[in-house]
C-alpha cells in the first residue's frame, strides 16, 4: 500500500491538493481511498457532493472517499476503552455527557484518521490512501503518536492493565470502577494495531509527507516546522507544494503583490531544499468539483506518477554523539565556508554568501537542544554539520 499525507496550516490547500492527488492515482489504475479527518467535512465541499461521511462513497472508478469520524470511530471500534474512561470521570462526580466528552482526549481525531489506515493495510483493501491531515501546528506529532504510546502501553501491559491492580484495591476508597476483561482485551488490540501504523508510517517505502504551503511567511514557517519534525521522527519527505501564486499583473497593487510572491516562492526553494518544489498559479475560479480538481492534479504532476518516490532523504538530520547532538542540514548554498550562523531560542539563522547574493535561512532546533551551547559548525560540500553541546 502507498500512503500519501499532506500536511500544512489551515487554508493552504491541503484537501483539493489531496483530492487532485486522489483523482490522478485512481485515473492511473490504482484502488485510491482519501480520508479527512476534517470536522468542517471539507471533503463535500472540495467535490461538490454532499454525504460524504464515515460510510466509504465511491467518487470515480477506483476512488472511495471517507469522512472520518472519531467518535463514530472510536464507539464501533473501542466503545468498551471509552465506556471505562468515562466511568472514572464519572465516579468523581463528572456528568455522564460530559465525562464522554473527556474521555475523547485531544488528539483522538488524528488518531483515528491514521487508525483507519492500519484497517486499510491489513484488509488489503486499496493500494493507496491519500490523507488529508487536519490543519494544526502539531500535526506531525500524531504521526510519532503511535509508536510512542505503543511502547508506553507495552511497558505498562496497558492502561486497563495497570489500573487493574489498583483498581480492585482501591476500588471501595477511590469508587474508580475495575476495568473488565473485554476492556482489557480492547486495549491490548488498541495496542497491537498502533505497533502496525508504527510501521507503516516509518516505512519510507511506503509513506511520504507531502508539505502545502502558499506563498507567505507564516505557512512556510509551519511547513519548515513539520519539515523539521518529519526529520527527526524518521518519516520521508518527498515534495513541497506552493499554492496561489498570483500571476504577474500591469495593476501596480496586484503587480507588487504578485513580486512579493515570487520571492516568497524563491524563499520556499531554499528552505525546502533539497526536496521538489511544485509551484501552482491561483486559479482564476474556486477550485471545487471533479473537473477542476484533475486540472488540479495535471498541473502538479502531468504525466508523472503522484503515487511515486519524488525524493528520498533527511533534509534535516540530527545525531546524538554521546552527549553531544550533531545535526546535519542540506543547503542549497556554496560549497564554500562563506556562512553565518547565529542562534535565537529554539531557532537558528544561517546566512550563506551565494554568486547571487546572500541566503538567509532560518532551522527550528528540537527541544532536545534546549540546554545545550552551540559549539562549532562546518559546511562540506552541500551538508553544514553543526554540532551542540551540554552547558559545562
Amino acid at each position: 500500500m502507498r500512503l500519501i499525507i499532506y500536511t500544512g496550516k489551515g487554508g493552504t490547500g491541503k484537501t483539493v491538493t489531496s483530492c487532485a492527488t486522489a483523482i490522478k492515482m485512481a485515473e492511473r489504475g490504482y484502488m485510491t481511498m482519501v480520508i479527512s479527518a476534517d470536522p468542517a467535512h471539507t471533503l463535500s465541499d472540495a467535490f461538490m457532493m454532499q454525504e460524504i461521511s464515515y460510510d466509504p462513497r465511491q467518487m470515480i472508478p477506483n476512488l472511495t472517499a471517507l469522512q472520518i469520524d472519531p467518535v463514530t470511530e472510536m464507539s464501533r471500534q473501542y466503545d468498551p476503552i471509552l465506556s471505562y474512561m468515562a466511568s472514572i470521570f464519572s465516579a468523581k462526580g463528572i456528568d455522564e455527557t460530559l465525562a464522554y466528552e473527556i474521555a475523547m482526549l485531544p488528539g483522538m481525531t488524528q488518531l483515528f484518521s491514521l487508525l483507519k489506515i492500519e484497517e486499510v493495510e491489513r484488509t488489503k483493501s486499496f493500494d493507496a490512501v491519500v490523507l488529508d491531515m487536519p490543519a494544526s501546528g502539531e500535526a506531525l506529532r500524531y504521526l510519532y503518536f503511535p509508536k510512542l504510546v505503543g511502547s508506553i502501553g507495552r511497558k505498562l501491559t496497558g492502561l486497563a492493565g495497570l489500573f487493574s491492580g489498583f483498581a480492585k484495591v482501591l476500588q471501595p476508597l477511590a469508587k474508580i470502577p475495575a476495568p473488565s476483561r473485554e476492556v482489557i482485551n480492547s486495549e491490548m488490540d488498541f495496542l497491537d494495531r498502533l505497533d502496525e501504523l508504527a510501521k507503516i508510517i516509518r516505512d519510507n517505502d511506503v509513506t511520504s509527507i507531502r508539505l502545502i504551503a502558499n506563498p507567505d511567511t507564516f505557512s512556510i514557517e509551519n511547513a519548515k516546522r513539520a519539515l523539521m519534525s518529519a526529520s527527526l521522527y524518521g518519516i520521508n519527505v518527498d515534495m513541497a507544494v506552493v499554492n496561489k501564486i498570483m500571476a504577474g499583473s500591469s495593476d501596480v497593487y496586484y503587480a507588487k503583490w504578485a513580486s512579493y510572491q515570487r520571492s516568497k516562492v524563491q524563499d520556499a526553494k531554499a528552505n525546502f531544499y533539497p526536496l521538489p518544489v511544485k509551484e501552482v498559479q491561483l486559479y482564476g475560479t474556486e477550485l471545487r468539483g471533479i473537473d477542476m480538481l484533475r486540472k488540479h492534479g495535471e498541473v502538479l504532476f502531468g504525466t508523472d506518477d503522484p503515487g511515486k518516490i519524488f525524493y528520498r532523504g533527511k533534509p534535516y538530520l540530527f545525531v546524538k554523539e554521546g552527549s553531544a547532538i550533531n545535526m546535519t542540514v542540506q543547503v542549497p548554498f556554496t560549497e564554500k565556508d562563506d556562512f553565518s550562523i547565529e542562534r535565537y531560542g529554539d531557532q537558528l539563522t544561517v546566512s550563506v554568501r551565494t554568486p547571487v547574493g546572500q541566503i538567509v535561512n532560518i532551522v527550528p532546533l528540537p527541544i532536545a537542544t534546549a540546554g545545550m551551547k552551540l559549539a562549532k559548525a562546518k559546511l562540506i560540500n552541500h551538508e553544514l554539520n553543526v554540532l551542540f553541546e551540554k552547558l559545562s
